[in-house]
This record gives C-alpha cells, sequence and structure tokens, in this order.
C-alpha cells in the first residue's frame, strides 16, 4: 500500500509533553465499528467483561540515551538491541565520520569500540565498563530515552524517570516504552481483578525503531527492525483458555498485539515463544491472536498507526483519529488513549 494513505495532520498543541495525573484519569476514546464513545481509561473495568483476559507488556526502559566524545567530536547514541553481554546495536549521531576499530568515551568508566556499521545511523559497539556491570555504566552516564517529538519540546527531568516507566515494568531491556501501560495504575488493576478481568505478561524489549519515519513510498518496501520477545507458557495458556470459553484477549498496546501475534502457530493458537521478531502488521493482515487493542495514538505514516488501520480498518482509523483531534485528545506517548474492535467482517 502507498504510505501516504496512512497520513494525516495533527495541530501540533494536541502532542503531550506530560502525562496527566492520575495516569488512569486519560481520557480513552472507544472504537466500534458503527459508534465512537468518549471515555476515561478509569471506565475500563465497565467495558470489559469477566472472564476476559488483558495481556501487558512488562518490559522495563532502560537509560539509553548516552553522550560521549570519540577524540574532539561529540556524538550521541541511543541504545537500540542489546545482541550479547557486550554489544549493543545503536543509533548514532553523527554517524558518518564513525569508523570500525575506532573507541568512543561515555565519561570516565565506560567506553565502546565501533565493530560495524549499517544503514541510518545504525552502528554495533562493543562496550568496556572494568569497574561496575554494564546496565549499572549505562544507569550511571545514561538518560531516559524520551521520543524525539516530546525531547525537542523540553529537556528531559526527574520526573520522567517515573512517568516513562510503566507500573508493570519488570524486566530491564526496552530502550522504548510500551506506552499504553502508561496509564494503569495498581487501583485500576485491582478493580480489573474484582471484576473478573484476568492479566497476564510478555516480554517485548521495544527498540529505538519504533521511532524512526517511514522513509519508504509503499509499505512492501519497509524494513522493520527486529526486536526481542518472550511469550510464557503460563501466558499461552492463559490466552487458549480464554479463547476456549468464548472470552475476548486484550492487547494492552501494540507491542503485546506485535508479540502475540508473533506467537501464533499454523494452527492459529498462541504458544510459548522466545525470540526475536520482525512483525509488520498492515492492512490484509488476518488477526488471530487478540479480540481488542488498548493504545495509544500514534504518529502519522507510522507502523504503528499502519498495525491499527489494520486492525480497525483504514477509513475508521482516520475517522477516529478525526474525531479525537476534533475533541482535543492529547496524542504520543504522554497522551490519551484508545480501545479498538476489530474490522467489522
Amino acid at each position: 500500500m502507498r504510505v501516504d494513505a496512512f497520513d494525516f495532520d495533527l495541530p501540533e498543541e494536541l502532542i503531550a509533553d506530560r502525562p496527566v495525573r492520575p495516569r488512569d484519569a486519560a481520557r480513552m476514546l472507544v472504537v466500534q465499528p458503527n459508534a465512537f464513545d468518549d471515555r476515561h481509561v478509569a471506565d475500563l473495568p465497565d467495558l470489559l467483561c469477566a472472564g476476559d483476559l488483558l495481556v501487558f507488556n512488562d518490559t522495563k526502559v532502560i537509560p539509553a540515551r548516552l553522550r560521549g566524545k570519540r577524540g574532539e567530536a561529540s556524538i550521541e547514541i541511543t541504545l537500540h538491541r542489546r545482541i550479547d553481554a557486550k554489544s549493543w546495536m545503536v543509533f548514532a549521531r553523527p554517524a558518518k565520520r564513525l569508523r570500525t576499530g575506532q573507541t568512543i568515551l561515555f565519561g570516565e568508566n565506560l567506553s565502546a569500540e565501533v565493530m560495524s556499521k549499517g544503514e541510518g545511523g545504525e552502528v554495533e559497539l562493543r562496550f568496556a565498563s572494568p569497574d561496575r556491570p554494564l546496565d549499572d555504566a549505562f544507569a550511571a552516564v545514561g538518560d531516559m530515552p524520551l521520543p524525539p517529538y516530546i525531547a525537542k519540546q523540553r529537556p528531559i527531568d526527574d520526573r520522567d524517570e517515573d512517568d516513562y516507566q510503566t507500573m508493570f515494568a519488570n524486566r530491564a531491556g526496552a530502550v522504548a516504552a510500551p506506552t499504553a501501560g502508561l496509564h494503569f495504575t495498581p487501583a485500576l488493576l485491582d478493580r480489573l481483578t474484582a471484576a473478573g478481568i484476568r492479566s497476564a505478561a510478555v516480554t517485548l524489549h521495544v527498540g529505538a525503531g519504533t521511532f524512526l519515519p517511514v522513509k519508504a513510498d509503499d509499505t512492501a518496501d519497509h524494513r522493520m527492525h527486529s526486536e526481542w520477545g518472550r511469550v510464557p507458557a503460563e501466558t499461552a495458556r492463559a490466552v487458549a483458555e480464554t479463547r476456549a470459553s468464548g472470552r475476548r484477549v486484550i492487547a494492552l498496546g501494540t507491542t503485546s498485539m506485535r508479540l502475540l501475534e508473533s506467537a501464533v502457530d499454523d494452527k492459529g493458537s498462541v504458544r510459548a515463544f522466545e525470540g526475536e521478531t520482525d512483525i509488520f502488521i498492515t492492512p490484509g493482515y488476518r488477526f488471530r491472536a487478540v479480540d481488542l487493542l488498548m493504545t495509544n495514538f500514534h504518529l502519522p505514516r507510522s507502523t504503528l498507526f499502519m498495525l491499527v488501520a489494520a486492525f480497525s480498518g483504514l477509513e475508521r482509523m482516520h475517522a477516529a483519529y478525526a474525531h479525537a483531534i476534533g475533541e482535543g485528545y492529547r496524542f504520543y506517548s504522554y497522551g490519551d488513549a484508545s480501545l479498538l474492535y476489530p474490522a467489522s467482517t
């Protein structure tokens, strides 16, 4: 499909640079095939049914933005994907002058050697931290990797350390937050549990590639970056039991949805899964694992808007986003939410 089919105009003042508080006070647009309903995230227990299963992503964002020096030249990197205990794929700025074998210094106790270079500023680095574990070294010198559209509006501050982490965060490795989960509070989860709505975890370590624009003119020419994910056996069983009982599986965020769909076998069942996924979901994709999707409002021409268009219909999602813009919903990572029903068949 033409990428420009997924374009829309968004007033800049609707781009949220702070979340609302409390988190579940965010607005939520319920998008059904024939109706829109303006609600709030706190209404979620009234919108789901006993026996439904909510699947969340328990990844934890690491301080993935590092500033260093190569000689006198300044280099900024964003960790993208862990290769092994010492090596990461990163996005570097500027990357053009980096050469294989060069060393970048990040403070006094962390350095990295350039191992290889790819396209679009992607670089493989091998880190050395002689006096502490590598993750501790990142925590000492790194910043929270806020999305570019927030970072250019204001500096990162202490509030972001909490705001850009979900209550489910448990397994460190993401360089971007699974933002639908940012709306949840312990009180909301307690109300969902009391209403008979179950929950289960998956892990998808979201990479910085989620912020990259789609530069191709056609979706068939776009290459997704891979990300590491895991669907535990107990989560796969919970999905199977939910579907067998006639109840619904609700993906909390596009990351949970992409991972669940990656774990579907040839018979249409979700199985335990661990490994890399580069699934790219566009209109025409047949969903087999998820019945509802809760997600934020996404960038125009992005792979995430393509995913929601595949799930609820391109025309319907353009109408939903036009409604959201007209009603003053807040967009992107710190913005409001939507609860999406699949396109009518």
